[in-house]
């Protein structure tokens, strides 16, 4: 990092630690560095006769701060230069230049380009692996739907055609569906798969599956799942939460009911964690609406939003292993 400024000397001196301060400070701590800049290096512009371009690793930390507090290109330049905390995050002072939103905007471009967000999330996931915070035995599937702006107020005067509507219950989104597989015992997710709103869930599980698991957990909307074509020949345990019309109209005094309810608690105990990714991206990043148009960009964002979520979600534990800090 260049020299400090004056500004940058007066907030190392002022006493309060903000929210954002010790949530900068944690990731700072478990994000593996060295593992992702060596994803990126091979596609990052060496110097030429041109400028020199920024060093990787601050234009690696300036699109994560993009994604955790749910930045556009033009904000995120502006936060730089209003919010020393973010700044120095990102390994910049106000006593050099600054990147522009196109620099961010063509880094962003440069991970899309080159399909980078799923190796973000192999990094992080082996990462995790290596410290035993993920079993990979089962598998949970689930999607959720990721509004998407429905105005025509736009260039092309309509809405984005890869967005679809779709009804849930008794109301209809404009969107796309994140679909996710994640690890029965920690909740970390391993898969990302993107498509229309419209498109059912149970014929994505295929695309959720690493290959090793022995048991997949899923709501009643994934009911006839092990029937499909793309699933035989797989071994596996389908622990389908059974629909409710199956075993309602039984006695609720009789011991067949007891039993059914028993084994629906415990398989809702399991599919449970999954709901943790989502209230991440949703709620500590604040992604409730798609910021690009097209599945692949949005596929990708979400991509990268789900790898730092299992970072954010085992934070603490990894905090705790020490020598955290890969390279």
């Amino acid at each position: 990092m260049s020299q400090m400024s004056f500004s940058d000397f007066e907030y190392a001196g002022k006493c309060k630690q903000t929210r954002r301060e010790r949530f900068l400070a944690e990731m700072e701590q478990v994000v593996p560095w060295s593992g992702l800049v060596a994803l990126i290096e091979p596609h990052y512009p060496k110097a030429g006769g041109g400028r020199k371009p920024y060093p990787l690793e601050t234009m690696l930390r300036i699109h994560l701060l993009q994604n955790w507090f749910s930045l556009s290109d033009p904000a995120m330049e502006e936060v730089l230069y209003e919010i020393t905390s973010m700044r120095q995050f990102a390994r910049l002072t106000l006593s050099a230049p600054i990147p522009e939103d196109t620099t961010i905007m063509n880094f962003r471009h440069l991970l899309e380009k080159q399909q980078l967000a799923s190796g973000i999330l192999d990094v992080i996931n082996r990462y995790l692996q290596d410290k035993g915070l993920s079993l990979r035995q089962g598998t949970i599937v689930d999607a959720t739907i990721i509004h998407a702006p429905s105005s025509t107020k736009n260039k092309e005067g309509k809405r984005d055609p890869e967005m679809h509507q779709t009804k849930k219950g008794n109301q209809y989104f404009f969107g796309m569906k994140a679909h996710i597989g994640a690890d029965v015992e920690s909740g970390l997710v391993h898969h990302v798969h993107g498509t229309a709103a419209n498109v059912a869930d149970v014929t994505q599980v295929a695309e959720l599956l690493h290959g090793d698991e022995n048991a997949v957990y899923a709501d009643a909307g994934y009911t006839g799942v092990e029937k499909r074509e793309e699933h035989d020949g797989r071994k596996l345990i389908w622990q389908i939460a059974a629909r409710r019309s199956t075993y309602t109209k039984l006695s609720k005094r009789s011991l067949i009911y007891k039993t059914k309810r028993e084994i629906e608690r415990v398989k809702a105990q399991a599919r449970a964690k999954v709901e943790h990714p989502f209230r991440v991206i949703k709620r500590q990043f604040g992604h409730v609406r798609n910021r690009f148009r097209g599945l692949v960009k949005n596929t990708a964002h979400l991509t990268t939003l789900f790898a730092l979520s299992d970072l954010w979600m085992v934070r603490k534990k990894l905090m705790g292993m020490g020598e955290l800090r890969l390279g």
